[in-house]
């Protein structure tokens, strides 16, 4: 009937003037069927108003209103009846009642108005309905509801009869429960990319938003399915969008943007200034309403100590608001909470992308480690000592500390108000002796301000061992394959271990101070209510009445709370202005590039410009910084180096270009001069340098950069996809070969740095993305030397030489003059000062540089003797690889924390004896606890009696008796922390142990699937948590569940009946925090491995930021930035709601719960009023307890993951362990003899063998080579000796049997120098000797045997001595540099036994004479017992070896001398020998 009525008057002709008017709808066409027109009309007007739900809510208010209307206007008729009797006729409730008819008249035409106007105007109307039926209905609850609640008033509107109390339930829902009730229309951010589906948080209603109910969907959700996916949580909110946060907050903190220097304080605070203001006024009620509970407390007591008094209010009103006052802090405080952590996520995304971007202006310097004493220096100082680190820690530690700007509204707003509150509180309640108790807290502060002094420079010791910790176990992870290699696992694990200890001394230290501050605060504790109870009863001779105790014991403990808790967020504010400062140094003071200082372009006057296509220099000199006392940067060997142009250089276009000189010499930084990556100092002003950039330009770096992705999106760097030019780069680039030997082709990732692809793998991909790229200039940097002499040649023939490179201006730095001069036009020469000293075409330059032909001369000889490198092909058997994604994806655990992680926790607590321990804990906290109750009873005991009784009695009797439960309260309370404490530590200390022995125990096959980066996580991070956070969560929530039972089993004691309630309520917080901790678990999870991914983008951004900016990728390196932290947003999002979630639900139901039994307490229970305070004190704290349980709970789950992500690393594959059989006889090995027995090997159990039973002979003191195709199985073999990989057979080592040797001592007699030897940040000494068991004098005699004089004869500066400081990972010494120190390592340790792989790429990274003094040392330096494997690549190394083993597809196919051996004519030796291009030099070698 209805809808036939509305389609009626919809489609009559004043239907049609309305829609018309009000609609902007066109007159209908009579063409087109009006049944159409009529649904679509309707649908569009309801979607205009946000749904049909919001449309059905206004429906249902309009209807309301005209009840309203009707109401009223049936109450002026039953008036006016009355108002016809003479003795009624001046009754004025008839002129009353009109006015409330018109009044309901226009509220019913406002509500019409917001259905049918369009969605400006029905906005304003119904927030001028929402406020006039506001305002109605308040008038009515203090006339009509208000006097109620009160013994003297009564309702003043009775006269309206029957329709006053139908009039106030519709008013109070159509003002109260419709607008809090109904949804929110989603408007979007950006009217032109609306959401497909908002976020629920946009569109939910007050309600909803303030009892957080949008949210029940995902928690359900989560609670019924094992692990909540990212897919599955809430879409982001429009307006926490990194891009749209970063448009707006910019101009507040970035300088670049703004063109202002202002602090980023301001910024942030003028940004977020709305919602701070908001967090001001929720703190502000919050404040106020935690004063709501006392005041009830106090008059529910006073009523019930005099009965028969004259009150004003009714006690069921107290009883309201003890159930008021806590819901309204619960939703004040959580709501501001809400706003606080929806600022801290804006913040992180904003502050972290700010971070980035300014790190793409910052001009990157080769950083080492500093000389001095490192104690001195704060962890923030050390961690600024490179730039990732530095800005790791803006974006971590620091960003962490700047989240926390928001407590500074708690010392503005929260702290004064409730400090000055309970004091006037007091007053109002003890008269003068309030201030009594005030007074000794104030006087008491400085105690805790001293500890909290001491405990911030304990905390400052203890951070530094920390970083010390961190740092040695990231080095020390970074090079463990070495450190297995080399049998040193015992010892860096004892160095670890004593690192370890020293951070848990510092952290016991903080642990005694926090007990001294709880101790002092115990002993104020004592003071305030001594001295305050005994004032009033002495000093103001007044009753300690029960209402009077217990009052004003919750207003004391809520004013010592606060003034500790100033003291805690003056701390924290002192933490956040100190990490403010470091982000504003970071953004203001680090050196940019000169394209971003303005000043640096002033400073000079060019009237020469350079024409736009010209590329060069012309008098201009650079550096590496731009700080004049420097005028330069220092090197590891504290050299000053500039680069001097003199005259004009310029690079021909069109052609390739190479550039030349020695190691050292400044070739890379001429590339990086170009590209405006170093300083330009002022010079005369005629100077300039140009690289145009309009035609693109690309650039490969010497150090290969891969991004952790496929290997196609590496090369096509966000370019777009061109097949044909595709196939081409990967045949030029020589990587059809590598792209077949993976199963999943171009589309395996490369992991993180490239963990997937070899050094001349990721070479060639850096190649191919600069031959890739749409750019008609490429500089190449030393791309060559990361290759094999094949493959390089195989470069320029098809590359270098390739119709992809024509016509395209090359700029190539190589030392390979030789094979690449038939290919160059101009050949610029730079010398070991850094000027450049010519530039002519290779014929004029070999005319005119002697020491060029004759450098020239000699690296074509070795360029010859190369080419008999016999690495030509993989081996038709070698195994291939079974899936393209050799990393393992992270497990994410599902469910709860398993219970074998917790036990491995709790059993490392409890050592031998755990079931004692925990028995021993148990008892301790009972006590404590059950002190505390006693405490409480015993002040409401006190109470009971009158003033002259406690004279009588002796008051000194009850304040010793209180002082000395307060006494045995803290004597157990700190011998219970400090035992559980100490098996922390144990704990702690056990289960460090057990994860390094499990991570330097495992086998070489995980560590090649688990990136480094996962293994450190579990060392520092999830140690760190397991070193303090844990356990202290652990002991707050056993401090917390006792505290809850013996809340409990009190109540229990004087009100029996609250059994059943007491376990709803704990029913109800379980059922609630067990649906809420498996959704907190799942979004924690997701959470951690979302955070990743942010500060991955930043390291590996970092890592080629020169070749981000070369090929112009900032912006496309930006935005991918913010798609990762808009992933980390909507995580970080939900995480922080789910606890709101469950705060305000189990908040509400426990305040009910004690509104309930105080109700029943006051009504039906006939017992003290001393009882009655004690059971009320009792029940709330164990309905507040429940709630901090279960957030403590969760908490101690949450950080629990930790335990699991380590317990997951100690369950990992094993090799096999120590025992006392494996240590073999003092003297072994006293030869280097190796004999071999029928020996296979594998890379897994299950995999396929790479040795095929083998077996041979080697006498000590015999130098072999080993030579053999790509994937033969030379590296195998070496593998196989170390029994780095699972072998069959027998290996005997100077007559023992490998395979009854433990691990560590086989390895640690066996020396291996690898391609590239791994070098540690510090000192060159350090490096050499890690263990510090040899002097500096057998430590420079090993320099010198190895080469490392005759090297640097030359120099007058520069020069590398004991003390020299080595980069991470070596990246400030030439790789021929890193193979001197590395075999001046193996002549300090003196093995028999030595392994070299020579390496496929040393030749083309060296120059001729660092490459001549390292065969000489390798052949005349080691002792003559040695016996030395050689994993050649190059004939001419090996061909005076007394043998040569000759492997193919894991066997020998032969083995001798290489004079016997070429004497087979049919030999692969002798085939080999005669393909080279130098035969007879080999044969000559072998004769001899």
């Amino acid at each position: 009937m209805d809808i036939t009525l509305s389609h009626i008057l919809w489609d009559s002709s004043l239907g049609l003037k309305l829609r018309t008017s009000y609609f902007k709808a066109a007159p209908l066409d009579h063409g087109n069927p009006r049944e159409t027109h009529f649904g679509e009309s309707i649908a569009g007007h309801i979607s205009k108003h946000g749904g049909r739900a919001i449309l059905t809510f206004k429906v249902a208010r309009l209807i309301g209103c005209l009840v309203l209307l009707g109401l009223s206007s049936a109450a002026v008729a039953v008036d006016d009846e009355k108002s016809q009797s003479p003795e009624s006729r001046t009754n004025p409730h008839i002129y009353l009642q009109s006015a409330m008819c018109g009044t309901y008249f226009y509220a019913a035409g406002l509500a019409i108005l917001s259905i049918s106007a369009n969605p400006k105007w029905n906005r304003i109307a119904a927030r001028h309905l929402d406020a006039l039926l506001l305002c109605n209905f308040g008038v009515y609850s203090y006339r009509d509801v208000f006097p109620l609640a009160t013994f003297i008033l009564s309702p003043m509107d009775l006269w309206e009869g029957w329709v006053l109390w139908p009039k106030i339930i519709v008013l109070f829902a159509v003002s109260g429960i419709i607008p809090l009730v109904i949804p929110r229309k989603y408007t979007p951010l950006n009217p032109k990319k609306p959401m497909p589906v908002p976020n629920p948080e946009q569109i939910a209603s007050v309600l909803s938003s303030v009892l957080y109910f949008f949210l029940d969907p995902i928690i359900f959700l989560a609670s019924r399915i094992p692990h909540l996916s990212f897919d599955q949580l809430p879409p982001l909110c429009d307006y926490d969008y990194a891009e749209d946060l970063k448009i707006k907050a910019f101009p507040y903190m970035d300088a670049f943007v703004s063109g202002k220097q202002r602090h980023i304080f301001f910024g942030l605070i003028w940004f977020f200034r709305w919602e701070f203001l908001s967090m001001a006024v929720l703190l502000a009620v919050a404040a106020l309403s935690n004063f709501i509970s006392p005041l009830a407390i106090n008059r529910l007591l006073n009523y019930l100590e005099n009965p028969n008094g004259e009150y004003f209010m009714k006690p069921w009103f107290w009883v309201f608001l003890l159930f008021v006052g806590p819901i309204t802090y619960a939703l004040t405080f959580q709501w501001d909470i809400f706003i606080g952590t929806h600022i801290m996520a804006q913040a992180t995304a904003i502050i972290t992308q700010l971070v980035f971007e300014h790190a793409l202006r910052i001009r990157v310097k080769t950083e080492t480690q500093d000389k001095g004493d490192a104690t001195t220096k704060t962890p923030s100082e050390k961690a600024s000592a490179n730039l990732l680190g530095k800005i790791n820690n803006l974006c971590t530690i620091d960003l962490g500390r700047i989240n926390e700007t928001r407590n500074i509204l708690f010392l503005v707003v929260l702290v004064p108000i409730q400090v000055i509150g309970s004091i006037i509180f007091l007053y109002q309640i003890l008269g003068w002796s309030a201030f009594v108790g005030v007074g000794v807290m104030v006087a008491l502060v400085p105690l805790p301000g001293y500890v909290a002094k001491l405990q911030s420079s304990v905390q400052e010791k203890a951070l530094q061992k920390t970083d010390a910790r961190v740092q040695t176990v990231s080095e020390t992870m970074n090079v463990i394959r070495m450190i297995k290699m080399f049998g040193w696992e015992k010892q860096i694990h004892e160095k670890i271990a004593e690192q370890q200890e020293q951070e848990l001394t510092w952290i016991w230290w903080r642990k005694v101070l926090y007990t001294a501050q709880a101790v002092l605060k115990l002993v104020s504790y004592i003071c305030l209510l001594s001295l305050g109870s005994s004032s009033i009863t002495v000093i103001m001779g007044q009753e300690l009445s029960a209402s009077k105790v217990f009052s004003a014991k919750a207003v004391f403990d809520l004013l010592q709370s606060q003034l500790w808790f100033a003291q805690y967020c003056t701390s924290m504010g002192v933490n956040t202005k100190v990490s403010l400062d470091c982000l504003q140094d970071f953004i203001t003071n680090t050196e940019l590039l000169d394209s971003y200082t303005p000043k640096n372009v002033a400073q000079l006057v060019i009237p020469d410009e350079p024409v736009s296509d010209m590329i060069g220099f012309r008098d201009t000199v650079f550096s590496w910084s731009d700080d004049d006392e420097n005028d330069g940067t220092l090197t590891p060997s504290s050299r000053r180096f500039l680069l001097k142009i003199e005259g004009e250089l310029l690079f021909k276009p069109g052609c390739i270009n190479l550039v030349i000189g020695p190691t050292g010499s400044g070739k890379t930084s001429l590339l990086m001069a170009l590209l405006g990556e170093m300083h330009r100092l002022p010079s005369s002003a005629s100077s300039w340098f140009n690289l145009p950039r309009e035609k693109g330009v690309s650039y490969a770096a010497q150090e290969s950069w891969v991004m952790n992705d496929t290997i196609k999106n590496n090369i096509l760097f966000n370019a777009p996809m061109d097949p044909e030019r595709y196939k081409k780069v990967l045949y030029q680039c020589c990587l059809e070969r590598d792209l077949e030997l993976f199963d999943a082709g171009d589309e395996t990732e490369v992991g993180e740095k490239g963990l997937t692809l070899s050094g001349g793998q990721k070479a060639r991909v850096t190649l191919a993305r600069a031959i890739y790229a749409d750019s008609r200039i490429i500089l190449a940097d030393d791309v060559l030397a990361a290759l094999d002499i094949h493959t390089a040649k195989w470069i320029v023939d098809k590359c270098l030489r390739g119709d992809l490179i024509k016509n395209r201006t090359v700029i190539l730095v190589t030392h390979n003059v030789a094979m690449t001069r038939k290919i160059a036009d101009v050949v610029v020469s730079v010398g070991s000062d850094g000027r450049v000293q010519s530039q002519a075409s290779i014929s004029d330059a070999l005319a005119e540089d002697e020491a060029l032909a004759e450098e020239v001369s000699k690296d074509q000889v070795v360029l010859e003797m190369a080419e008999t490198q016999i690495d030509l092909a993989p081996s038709a058997d070698e195994p291939k690889k079974m899936d393209g994604k050799l990393v393992l994806a992270e497990e994410i655990e599902i469910g709860r924390v398993s219970w074998s992680a917790l036990n491995m926790f709790f059993t490392g607590m409890g050592g031998d004896h755990a079931v004692l321990f925990f028995v021993v804990l148990l008892i301790v906290m009972i006590v404590v606890e059950v002190a505390v109750r006693v405490e409480t009873w015993y002040l409401g005991y006190w109470g009971r009696y009158k003033l002259s009784t406690i004279i009588i009695a002796n008051i000194s009797r009850y304040l010793g008796f209180f002082s000395l439960l307060v006494l045995v309260e803290t004597l157990v309370t700190c011998t219970a922390y400090v035992y559980f404490s100490l098996g922390s530590f144990r704990a702690s200390q056990s289960i460090h142990a057990q994860l390094l022995q499990s991570i330097f125990g495992t086998t070489f096959r995980w560590l090649d699937v688990t990136p480094i980066s996962r293994i450190i996580a579990r060392c520092t991070g999830d140690m760190d948590t397991v070193d303090d956070p844990l356990s202290e969560g652990f002991w707050d929530l056993m401090a917390n569940t006792f505290a809850m039972l013996t809340r409990f089993l009190a109540v229990i004691l004087f009100t029996p009946l609250f059994f059943f309630p007491g376990l709803l309520v704990g029913f109800v917080g379980a059922w609630c925090g067990k649906i809420y901790m498996a959704s907190q678990l799942s979004v924690k999870r997701e959470m951690s491995n979302a955070k990743a991914p942010v500060l991955g983008h930043i390291g590996a951004t970092m890592a080629g930021l020169a070749s981000v900016r070369a090929f112009g990728a900032q912006e496309t390196q930006i935005q991918i930035s913010l798609n990762k932290i808009n992933r980390l947003t909507r995580v970080s999002r939900t995480f922080a709601n789910l606890n709101r979630w469950a705060i305000v639900r189990i908040g509400t139901f426990s305040s009910f719960k004690a509104a309930l039994l105080t109700y029943y307490l006051v009504y039906f229970q006939n017992q003290s009023p001393a009882n009655i305070g004690f059971s009320l004190n009792m029940a709330l704290g164990f309905s507040n307890g429940i709630l901090n349980w279960v957030r403590l709970m969760n908490q101690f789950e949450v950080q629990s993951n930790s335990l699991e992500r380590i317990k997951q690393y100690i369950t990992i594959e094993q090799e096999p362990k120590a025992t006392p059989s494996g240590i073999p006889p003092a003297y072994w090995p006293a030869s280097g003899e190796i004999n071999v027995v029928n020996l296979s090997a594998r890379y897994s159990p299950e995999g396929p063998r790479v040795l095929h039973g083998i077996s041979f002979n080697i006498k000590s003191g015999e130098r072999v080579g080993l030579v053999g195709r790509t994937g033969s199985g030379k590296s195998s073999l070496t593998l196989a000796l170390l029994r780095c990989i699972f072998t069959d057979g027998a290996v005997y080592y100077d007559g023992i049997p490998t395979s009854s040797l433990n691990l560590d001592t086989l390895r640690a007699n066996v020396t291996i120098i690898p391609q590239a030897p791994e070098l540690l940040a510090g000192s060159l000494r350090s490096n050499l000797d890690m263990l510090g068991q040899s002097d500096d004098a057998a430590l420079n005699e090993a320099l010198r045997a190895a080469g490392l004089t005759s090297l640097q004869e030359d120099m007058e500066d520069g020069k590398l001595t004991l003390d020299s400081e080595i980069a991470a990972g070596g990246n400030n010494l030439s790789v021929g540099q890193r193979q001197i120190i590395a075999l001046a390592r193996a002549i300090i340790r003196g093995s028999k036994l030595s392994i070299l792989d020579e390496g496929t790429h040393v030749l083309l990274r060296t120059d001729y004479k660092t490459d001549a003094v390292i065969q000489s040392s390798l052949r005349t330096e080691l002792p003559r017992d040695t016996t030395i494997l050689t994993v050649a690549h190059r004939l001419h190394t090996v061909m005076d070896a007394d043998k040569i083993m000759v492997l193919d597809a894991g066997r020998i196919v032969e083995f001798g001398s290489p004079k016997a051996l070429l004497k087979d004519k049919h030999g692969m030796l002798r085939v080999l020998v005669d393909e080279s291009g130098d035969k007879d030099a080999l044969y000559k070698m072998a004769e001899a």
